[in-house]
């Protein structure tokens, strides 16, 4: 038995499209082919760098949208608030919902 738990070979086939696009997707990721494939058989979500990046992205888009909607609950709490108070929260909503969506729709296509 290998150090890492490894005992077992396994062999199966594929069509010379499908061999090339895991050979292309294991380079990109910077992995064999062997330990790309058992990433994608563990599905853990937290192994795929690109998609720790776009959380970490969303994140901070977030935070940054919730410093600004903080303002204009201070101002509206301190009788401040002002029509152009709301339309920016409207538009931060707006920039909010359409970073969650780009991630969603960039996580479900992988």
């Amino acid at each position: 038995m290998s150090d890492n738990g490894l005992s077992l070979t396994k062999k199966f086939r594929l069509s010379t499209r499908d061999a090339k696009l895991l050979e292309k997707k294991a380079k990109a990721a910077n992995m064999s082919e062997s330990e790309y494939l058992r990433l994608m058989i563990s599905q853990k979500p937290n192994d795929y760098p690109e998609v720790r990046q776009l959380l970490r992205d969303l994140i901070n888009e977030v935070n940054r949208i919730g410093v600004n909607i903080n303002q204009i609950t201070y101002h509206n709490n301190a009788g401040l608030y002002s029509e152009n108070d709301k339309e920016r929260l409207v538009a931060y909503m707006r920039k909010l919902n359409m970073a969650v969506a780009k991630v969603v729709e960039i996580l479900g296509n992988q």
